[in-house]
């Protein structure tokens, strides 16, 4: 019993060991405004899921800190839009540029849409082409008609 109470103790132990200390609060309110303002439109590079506001991966605690620093630097919004993709690309952007190197992020969900409308269409008309009704001749007529007495006499 005592080992028992020993192991679970040092679970718990583990568990307090391995706790991280919470973010402090900002310091000052309306840095922390812009700065939720600014990364919340863009993407977590270790989540891309996420925005770079809500992530809790280190490398985005890393950019919002930064980012904190040049709100009190004075730089604008656009200065550190600028710099994020500068240094990591349009793909930290949840609504990236349009220009001629993102046409495919805009434009490709509807491309494949099109196509697979398009294949959707060509299949149903093939598929239709062969289960058009054909009339049956009279000899096959006879052979249903037979089938069918058989079936009715076994009855």
């Amino acid at each position: 019993m005592k080992t028992v109470m020993a192991l679970l103790f040092a679970l718990l132990a583990s568990g307090t060991l391995l706790a991280r200390e919470a973010a402090p609060l900002a310091a000052d309110v309306a840095v922390e405004k812009r700065m939720v303002a600014i990364t919340s439109v863009m993407r977590c590079l270790v989540c891309q899921n996420e925005s770079l506001a809500a992530s809790q991966a280190d490398l985005a605690v890393d950019l919002r800190r930064e980012i904190r620093e040049m709100i009190k630097q004075g730089k604008t919004d656009k200065q550190i839009r600028d710099f994020m993709v500068n240094r990591y690309g349009d793909f930290v952007l949840y609504r990236p540029p349009m220009m001629a190197s993102t046409y495919l992020l805009w434009f490709g969900p509807f491309l494949l849409l099109a196509f697979g409308l398009a294949g959707l269409v060509v299949y149903l008309r093939r598929r239709g082409a062969q289960l058009e009704e054909k009339d049956l001749s009279a000899a096959e007529i006879r052979r249903a008609e037979e089938l069918l007495r058989q079936q009715e006499a076994g009855r």
